[in-house]
Formats: C-alpha cells, structure tokens, sequence
C-alpha cells in the first residue's frame, strides 16, 4: 500500500487538545508521523500514512472528544 499524507480539518485548538490524541496517534498502527497546525485558523492535522484510513484516523480523533473532517486533495498520477 501506498504511503498518503492525509489532512484534516479539525478543532484542536491547543497543545493541551494536541496532548489527548497524541498517545492514540503515536500507537495507531499505519500512521507514520503528524503533526496538527494550531496556528491555522483550520487547525490542520497531517498525518504520513502508511495503511491507516481517513475513517480510521477520523474515529481516533472522535474517541477522544474532538472532530476532525477530511479534507479532499486532488490526485496526483
């Protein structure tokens, strides 16, 4: 499986919101490195994909209280 890097919109306003999910993103198996941009008024999460899903990663966030929405990027071939 192709790596991805994946990016969400979200509301993880703060290093105390990024601290919550930071455990779960560590240990999620697939995901590779992230990082989320609290500067950015979208407050955006990338993540470097090695096999984990957008629906996975959004169900990670969701468990810990906070949203995050994929946002769609055009291909590249």
């Amino acid at each position: 499986m192709k790596n991805k890097n994946l990016q969400f919109k979200t509301n993880l306003n703060c290093g105390g919101c990024v601290s919550k999910v930071q455990s779960d993103l560590d240990n999620a198996n697939g995901v590779c490195e992230w990082n989320v941009d609290v500067a950015n008024n979208d407050k955006i999460l990338t993540v470097k994909s090695e096999g984990i899903t957008e629906d996975e990663i959004v169900a990670i966030i969701k468990s810990k209280g906070f949203k995050a929405e994929p946002i769609s990027a055009s291909s590249q071939f």
